[in-house]
Parts: structure tokens; C-alpha cells; sequence
């Protein structure tokens, strides 16, 4: 029985000590014992990747970051990062305690273990939602809470829950308020959670959110503009119901408006002529859609064929490619790709660029991959003019 004491209370000591030394690091949030917060990073472009590149502080050791499903996986993972000469000193520390000594560090250890125990990523998304319905709280601890629900709202189980525990409504409150740091954050926040999710979509949009955001893309902050335009894209990509709101809402003004504007924000512009590609690649799988008219006006398709021009190679690929899914709609002619945006000089234009980018070691293989791109759009927009200019055949 005392070997078993000894052994149980040996592993405990393990990881009671392994996780003080981890807390002295900094990695407990010191406001709330036991807390484990991670740090989320910029999203890449758009769009939900499947468990992005978050957690920087918990980075070599992503099991903590939500808890441990098991004290075994604690001790395993203690034992993982704890120093083998330090773990043999324990030990023989720990066989030469009286039953009596035992049994009173046993209850110490106790008491400590129920104070540093994990909590679950709904007890986490709580406190931290709790921490947004308290008015009296610091902008410091404001923005604490939106930057932890930014990382939590990630898995999908866990944007799912956010509506539930009342987090929804608490972050959209956030797109009012007057600091834009906090805005720019409850704006990222709904984007990650719609992305790709069709119930969390349906629930911002019952909220009404769509024109707040929109009116957000404006913001003289740009950070603020192009997390607002990251959340309005997450909002209304794949679904329907939101792409019918967004253009009631004055949707393609937008668009046209971030287009012939150069000095927007060359990223707003990127997500921008994305969000277009995505939107005609929608209209081209969607057979019995009508066809929306702003995708065939004149200027707007040439305020997007000006944009091969730009010396931004990522922003002229992401052009290419909403180029390629325009000429596809049945809606679009040939003639005015190429009588009145030009469209067969720009593509000319653009290879003679990118002919002098692969000459270039380090832009290479990408000017190399933006050929192939251009060539596809090239052949598609001459294969509309021979078949008199209304619909590409699939």
C-alpha cells in the first residue's frame, strides 16, 4: 500500500513540479489560476484553413491547449519535459517521507491539483464571454477575451457552442464599441467562426450583422476595414442567403467601389478581387441561379481587367483567376472583355512581364505558376470569341 502511496505521490510531484516551472515562464494567465491561454496569428488570405497555424505560445506543446483528456497524459507529458536527473532526485526525495509526511504533502498536492485543474475550451469560451458582458473591466482585459475566443472559435465543435453560451451576441456588441482595436478583434472573431459553417452563418445573419460589417470595410483604420471585409467574405461564402443580403445591401457598390480605388489597402484589395472569383465560381456551380447584373457591367469588368496591371504578382494571380470564372458565366461576352476592357492586350502584357519575372531567380517558380494560370484564362477568353461570345462550354 505505502509503495503505491509513494508511487502515486511521486508522479503527482512530477507534474506539480513540471507545471511551475512551465507557469514560471509566463504561460498561466495570472488573473485566473489554471488558464491556459493561447495566442492567435494573422489568418493567411480569407478562409478557413483547416486548424491554422494558431497557438504561439503553447506552440511545441499543443496537447495543453484545451486540457488533458486523461492524468495519465499529464504525467506523460510532465515526464516528456522534466529533467532526468531532477526526476531521480524526486524520487529518493519522496521514499524517505514518514507515512505521516506522506500523508500530509498528499493533501497539500490535493488541494494544489484541484487549484491548477484544466479547464475545458467551453469554461475557458465562458470566462472569457463573461469577461465582455462585464462593463467594468479594463480595454486590456477586453481585448484579452476577444484574442482568446479568436484562438477557441477555431475547431468548428467550438464556434458551434459560441451562439449557446451567449457569445455571439457579447462579440457583436464589440463591433460598437469605440476603441477600433476591439472592433477590428469582434470582427475577426465572427469571421473565424463562419467560415465554412453553415449554423454559425445562419445565426450572424439573424443578428443583422451583415450591414454593420459592410459599413466597417469603410474605416479610416485599416486594420479594422480588412478584418471587417475578412468577416463580411467568411459571412457570405457558400451561402446563398447571405450573397442575396449582401448585394440588397449595396454589396457590388462595395466591390466596384475597393476596385477603382487605388488607395485602398493593396490587402483589401487582394480579398476583395478573391471574394469576386469566389462569388462567379458560386454562379457557375449553381446552374439554375440567376445571373447577377453587376457581374456583366461594362466598367466594373473593366476596373477588374486593369487590376492584371498592377505590379502586386499576388494581387494579378487572384485577378487571373476571378478573370477565368467571369468569362465562364453565361452573362458575360466576349466582345467586352476584348473591345472594351481589353482584355487580349492586358494578357499580352502580362506575359512579357512575367517572361522577365522567370528570368529572376527568386520569383521563378511563381511567375512560372502565374503563367500557367494566364494561359488558361487566355485560352478560355479566345475560346468565348469563337463561339460568338455568350458561354464557354464545360
Amino acid at each position: 500500500m505505502r509503495l503505491v502511496r509513494l508511487s502515486l505521490f511521486l508522479s503527482v510531484t512530477i507534474l506539480i513540479s513540471t507545471g511551475a516551472a512551465w507557469a514560471s515562464e509566463g504561460r498561466v494567465n495570472k488573473s485566473a489560476p489554471g488558464l491556459i491561454w493561447s495566442t492567435g496569428k494573422e489568418e493567411g488570405d480569407l478562409y478557413r484553413k483547416p486548424q491554422s497555424e494558431e497557438h504561439e505560445a503553447l506552440n511545441e506543446n499543443d496537447e495543453l491547449d484545451g486540457g488533458f483528456s486523461s492524468l495519465d497524459g499529464m504525467l506523460q507529458w510532465a515526464i516528456g519535459h522534466s529533467d532526468p536527473a531532477k526526476l531521480k532526485e524526486t524520487a529518493k526525495s519522496v521514499q524517505r517521507l514518514s507515512d505521516d509526511e506522506l500523508t500530509k504533502r498528499q493533501i497539500e498536492i490535493q488541494e494544489l491539483m484541484e487549484r491548477l485543474k484544466m479547464p475545458s475550451d467551453a469554461e475557458l469560451m465562458r470566462t472569457a464571454i463573461n469577461d465582455l458582458n462585464n462593463s467594468s473591466i479594463s480595454l486590456e482585459d477586453r481585448l484579452h477575451a476577444l484574442e482568446k475566443l479568436l484562438v477557441l472559435v477555431e475547431p468548428i465543435d467550438n464556434a458551434n457552442d459560441l451562439d449557446k453560451l451567449g457569445g455571439l451576441a457579447a462579440i457583436i456588441t464589440q463591433l460598437d464599441n469605440v476603441e477600433p482595436v476591439a472592433r477590428k478583434l469582434a470582427a475577426w472573431v465572427l469571421g473565424k467562426a463562419c467560415q465554412n459553417n453553415p449554423v454559425v452563418q445562419k445565426r450572424v445573419l439573424e443578428f443583422g450583422t451583415l450591414p454593420k460589417l459592410m459599413k466597417m470595410v469603410t474605416s479610416d483604420f485599416v486594420e479594422e476595414a480588412i478584418k471587417a471585409f475578412f468577416a463580411v467574405s467568411a459571412l457570405i461564402r457558400n451561402n446563398l442567403r447571405g450573397q442575396e443580403k449582401f448585394y440588397a445591401q449595396g454589396g457590388d457598390l462595395m466591390l466596384k467601389d475597393i476596385l477603382k480605388n487605388s488607395t485602398f489597402d493593396i490587402r483589401l484589395r487582394r480579398k476583395c478581387i478573391f471574394l469576386i472569383g469566389d462569388l462567379a465560381q458560386s454562379h457557375i456551380e449553381s446552374a439554375n441561379k440567376a445571373e447577377l447584373p453587376f457581374f456583366s457591367d461594362n466598367l466594373f469588368l473593366k476596373a477588374i481587367v486593369d487590376l492584371t496591371s498592377s505590379e502586386d504578382l499576388d494581387l494579378q494571380e487572384k485577378t487571373l483567376a476571378a478573370i477565368k470564372n467571369l468569362l465562364q458565366l453565361r452573362t458575360t461576352k466576349a466582345s467586352i472583355f476584348k473591345d472594351f476592357c481589353a482584355l487580349d492586350k492586358a494578357l499580352e502584357k502580362m506575359r512579357l512581364q512575367l517572361q522577365q519575372l522567370m528570368e529572376e531567380e527568386d520569383q521563378r517558380d511563381y511567375a512560372r505558376d502565374v503563367e500557367i494560370l494566364r494561359r488558361e484564362v487566355e485560352m478560355i477568353f479566345y475560346q468565348k470569341i469563337e463561339k460568338g461570345g455568350s458561354q464557354v462550354p464545360t
